[in-house]
């Protein structure tokens, strides 16, 4: 594979554990479609143009011997963080996540011919709240107890989500595979045209009037269009030379309230009505999430995948929220 398209070489096996949600599915087709042969490990098999299999994401079973001699294993499990953290949630959030990551350690080690790539789900999230620096793997400082602002620390939620991602990250890289190359995608909101999706709930606020800056707006937004996901994991697996912590964004961070204003100008909507941080808590409360998601400053840069020559379809937010805009209305014209 390559970044132009092109396809030398034998078709691949990949293997998706967890990757029956919006973003497995997605990835399933973009290398379905590329002649590669897709097998999504998933805990309620469904009718689809790829294999899948079942798992429990707990246990080893038969499911282990569609990673014998796979090429590549990208693990997508894990529950939605977009949750109240209460105590039930944070131990369902942690043991989908870090459960199945230790279970695959438990099956590698089964295998005569282990994939030669094993690239695992991590999260942005693990870095600090940012205002004032970009954050790439290089320099980018990992988040806990830090100053928000010069009299107040983080919130204890925002410093159990980066202690997730740590103990997720651990959990990886805490086996060797020396037969293995390893790469944790530290990934954004990845933006995708579907139902349910990030993009489609910021979308409805937008048309709605809602649309407007969230907290103070200032808080940066990292952000990556699903076809540059796509294609940088496909970069990823042809570049042999590159291995452990890998930024998943774009290379274009923007502060909330310009992310909100280039989303209501694709959509031809000129004003929408500010969420102040109060506010925000109580809506996030009936929504069943954490102000978090949209209050925490994720400043992240695609670091290693910039200086790897990776090149992005949509490297700004403006072009890619048109493109997200006009795939939709398509999709709503059929």
């Amino acid at each position: 594979m390559s970044d132009s398209g092109e396809q030398p070489g034998r078709p691949l096996h990949i293997v998706l554990p967890g990757g029956s949600g919006q973003v497995g599915r997605m990835l399933a087709r973009f290398f379905q479609e590329r002649g590669h042969h897709v097998t999504v490990l998933t805990r309620g098999p469904y009718t689809a143009p790829w294999q899948t299999v079942h798992w429990d994401g707990q246990t080893l079973g038969p499911w282990v011997e569609t990673l014998e001699g796979a090429d590549v294993c990208i693990h997508l499990s894990g529950r939605s963080i977009n949750c109240r953290y209460t105590a039930r949630n944070r131990r369902e959030l942690y043991d989908s996540r870090v459960g199945p990551t230790r279970l695959l350690h438990q099956a590698f080690a089964c295998l005569v011919n282990p994939p030669r790539l094993w690239m695992n789900a991590s999260t942005a999230t693990i870095y600090r709240h940012s205002l004032d620096k970009a954050m790439d793997e290089a320099s980018g400082e990992i988040g806990g107890n830090e100053f928000i602002s010069p009299r107040r620390r983080a919130p204890e939620k925002w410093n159990w989500t980066v202690q997730l991602a740590k103990d997720w990250e651990s959990a990886f890289f805490s086996v060797a595979t020396p037969r293995t190359r390893k790469i944790a995608l530290r990934t954004s909101l990845v933006f995708s045209p579907a139902p349910g999706s990030v993009f489609a709930v910021l979308s409805h606020l937008v048309r709605a009037g809602l649309g407007g800056k969230q907290g103070n707006g200032r808080q940066f937004v990292s952000w990556m269009h699903e076809s540059d996901y796509a294609r940088a994991l496909e970069f990823l697996i042809d570049r042999d030379d590159i291995d452990g912590p890998v930024n998943l964004s774009a290379p274009a961070p923007l502060p909330n309230r310009e992310f909100m204003a280039a989303l209501r100008e694709a959509w031809d909507v000129p004003n929408g009505l500010p969420a102040p941080a109060a506010l925000l808590a109580i809506g996030m409360f009936f929504l069943r999430t954490e102000p978090e998601l949209v209050l925490k400053s994720r400043y992240v840069v695609p670091g290693r995948l910039l200086r790897a020559g990776f090149q992005f379809e949509f490297p700004t937010w403006p072009e890619a929220a048109a493109d997200l805009v006009r795939q939709w209305r398509q999709r709503d014209d059929l």
